[in-house]
């Protein structure tokens, strides 16, 4: 702009945020509460402000205004002005430079010192009290962009529930090490469609790649004073702006270059979003944006003091998505990311949060839950929640609406626990495999709706399962007492990496029983990016703050021997699942009978008996064998037989009939990777160790 007015125009309550027009910017901002809100303009740099003017109308609660010749670059953000009354719920101070929730940018990062407070620090009234420092030099400011990009043909995979195969990977970890990216490329938008990593995942048949959390998240402040970093990204300073760190030096077109790549590689995006909670902390934390432009409103607070915040997150906050200015926030942002990055699903941590409703009670109707399913843009994407938090009542697995699938650790903690050899596991476990229809099978929601997993970023690699039995979260700072205590794993004779050939060989075996178990189970098995090569986090089961080798994938260790053949494995479990529709059956299955003799699954010890109700109460029974069946004509079948050895020796397991054409498919104690016919009608199943066959034939 060549001059700047003395004024703004009136401008448009709709659409929130700033929004180019080509002859200008139109700004509006949500506040129930504020009694004047000011746009604060910057130069390039962002150091100084160079106009501050106050927003001429307010429409529904919303303050907008309209500036006339202002282009897509400018930086800028908001002051609010209202009661600063933390007791009734208040905490407005002009003081405080805000960003725009709306924001789909920012320059800048934090520069974490007092100001950023509202109230005075270690003031004898503590948040009571008032701050009037100017914070703007501290803060990142909003910029004003547009999104134009040429998607051209881009078309969504739109790939089954029921053929999903998901990947979690962090974006910078999943790139940092591989020598085939450029150096400047590398842990950065752009490095996501590399053909290296495309033709990896197309190698191992991955449909979905779920990313931890992209939005703009901030450093936290006690964690730099400990020399690390928040590395997953779980802290939220803005719902609609990329993560500057990864552009690379870039722009957010690299990201939508990668999703066009994969998309064109068949494989779909899904974001792992933190809607629950804001990086603002707790009543004691730092005013940056929300809490600044509407406290009372944005946050949950506790009805009989809302001076402070409900914490059903374990972060100091909730944000309130019952309002319905918060809940329009996250609904634009949602359809932000599906329409201007083309992204295919979202996985929201802490899902249980935002279905808390009243007095914060979960509830599966909740105004959340409808708006997402009835939405014609989302209502059609992929949806995944974390299903608990750590409110009242917080763990709700099995309890969300139609539409959505959840992550299932009963599956992550039995599967773990069979293969590591415990007692009385036995039913639980055929419970998850057979896909969790006690937790799902209501309301027809389908096997999908189960994440089967044996491991996620928030834990120990599949690897580490095996070679530690206590967290090694000593590089945390917190003299190894933060992350899980009780893993579920064993190392099988020495803690941590050994050269005992003995011990490894169990370790590997173990592993590739896992997988099998997550790979042939009803449901939507999931990957942790490097878990198809053996990565290990040395032990860390929490690496929240590890950008470094800890988290980094070791693309070396990927190409050796053992790499190679584990990733091999992977490739061929994830091809006989896609071959073999009874793999992934798209309906629960409670043993009907399909022909005389044959149900459509059923259960078996090792000597081919049907499990009787006290076989099942045996808490040292850990042989199991299940056989899911469909009839291919009217007198033929076909069975997937998978025989599961928890035990610590070899068995002989005797198959039940009917005795037709059989085929082994895989065996995780020889690597599975050759099949071959199997005319005996007994097998030995090395210990810990699983076996899945296919067998077609008559029906007697």
């Amino acid at each position: 702009m060549s001059s700047l007015p003395d004024r703004l125009l009136s401008g448009a309550p709709y659409p929130l945020g700033a929004t180019f027009d080509g002859l200008g910017v139109n700004f509006a901002v949500f506040s129930a509460n504020a009694e004047r809100i000011e746009l604060c303009l910057f130069d390039d740099s962002g150091r100084r402000e160079i106009a501050r003017l106050p927003l001429p109308e307010c429409t529904d609660e919303v303050w907008h205004g309209y500036l006339p010749d202002a282009r897509p670059g400018q930086l800028y953000g908001f002051r609010a002005h209202g009661r600063y009354a933390p007791e009734e719920g208040h905490r407005f101070n002009p003081n405080k430079l805000l960003i725009d929730p709306y924001a789909r940018q920012l320059a800048g990062q934090i520069r974490w010192n007092d100001s950023l407070h509202g109230y005075r620090v270690n003031s004898p009234r503590a948040d009571l009290s008032f701050d009037r420092r100017d914070s703007a030099a501290s803060m990142p400011k909003s910029v004003v962009v547009t999104d134009a990009f040429d998607w051209g043909d881009d078309r969504r995979p739109n790939v089954p529930w029921s053929e999903t195969i998901l990947y979690e990977a962090h974006l910078k970890g999943l790139t940092q090490l591989m020598e085939d990216v450029p150096v400047g490329e590398r842990g950065t938008y752009r490095a996501l469609s590399h053909p290296r990593v495309i033709a990896h995942l197309q190698r191992l048949g991955i449909t979905a790649v779920e990313l931890l959390p992209i939005h703009g998240f901030v450093q936290d402040r006690f964690l730099q004073e400990k020399g690390l970093v928040n590395y997953w990204g779980y802290n939220s300073l803005t719902f609609f702006a990329p993560e500057a760190r990864y552009l690379g030096g870039g722009t957010a077109d690299d990201l939508r270059l990668a999703v066009r790549r994969l998309h064109a590689a068949g494989i779909e995006v899904i974001l792992d979003v933190v809607y629950n909670h804001t990086a603002e902390g707790s009543e004691l934390g730092q005013t940056l944006s929300f809490r600044g432009l509407d406290n009372a409103t944005y946050y949950r607070l506790q009805r009989d003091n809302p001076r402070y915040c409900v914490n059903d997150t374990g972060t100091g906050n909730t944000l309130n998505v019952s309002k319905a200015r918060v809940l329009q926030m996250v609904m634009d942002s949602l359809r932000y990311w599906a329409e201007s990055y083309h992204v295919d699903g979202f996985r929201f941590d802490l899902g249980a949060t935002l279905g808390r409703v009243g007095d914060g009670g979960f509830d599966p109707g909740a105004a959340f839950f409808d708006a997402l399913r009835q939405d014609p843009v989302l209502g059609r994407l992929k949806l995944i929640s974390e299903p608990w938090d750590i409110g009242p009542g917080g763990y709700q697995l099995g309890n969300h609406p139609p539409g959505f699938a959840e992550w299932n650790d009963k599956f992550r903690d039995s599967a773990r626990r069979f293969w590591r050899g415990d007692a009385g596991i036995r039913p639980e476990f055929a419970a998850r495999i057979a896909g969790s229809g006690d937790l799902f099978d209501r309301r027809a929601r389908r096997p999908w709706a189960s994440v089967n997993y044996i491991a996620s970023h928030d834990g120990q690699t599949l690897a580490d399962i095996t070679q530690y039995e206590q967290r090694h979260n000593e590089a945390n700072g917190e003299d190894n007492r933060d992350g899980h205590s009780e893993n579920y794993s064993c190392n099988w004779g020495a803690e941590g990496l050994t050269d005992d050939a003995g011990i490894n060989a169990i370790r590997e075996k173990v592993r590739r029983s896992m997988l099998i178990t997550v790979l042939t189970s009803l449901g939507t098995p999931m990957l942790m990016a490097g878990d198809e090569f053996g990565r290990t986090q040395q032990g860390n089961n929490n690496a929240y703050a590890q950008d470094n080798e800890i988290s980094w994938l070791d693309w070396k260790a990927a190409a050796s021997p053992a790499g190679e053949s584990l990733t091999h494995f992977v490739r061929r479990l994830i091809l006989i699942r896609k071959h073999y529709p009874l793999v992934r059956s798209g309906a629960f299955l409670y043993g009907e009978e399909i022909a005389p003799g044959l149900r459509n699954i059923e259960w078996f010890d090792e000597r081919g008996q049907p499990l009787s109700p006290q076989d099942w109460q045996n808490p040292e029974g850990k042989a199991l064998i299940m056989r899911r069946t469909r009839l291919i004509s009217e007198n033929e079948f076909e069975a997937i037989t998978l025989l599961m050895n928890g035990s610590q020796s070899p068995l002989t397991f005797e198959l039940p009939g009917p005795h037709g054409y059989r085929r082994l498919l895989v065996d995780s104690a020889d690597t599975g990777i050759g099949e071959r016919d199997l005319e005996e009608r007994s097998i030995e199943v090395q210990d810990r160790s699983a076996v899945l066959l296919l067998a077609k034939g008559p029906i007697e």
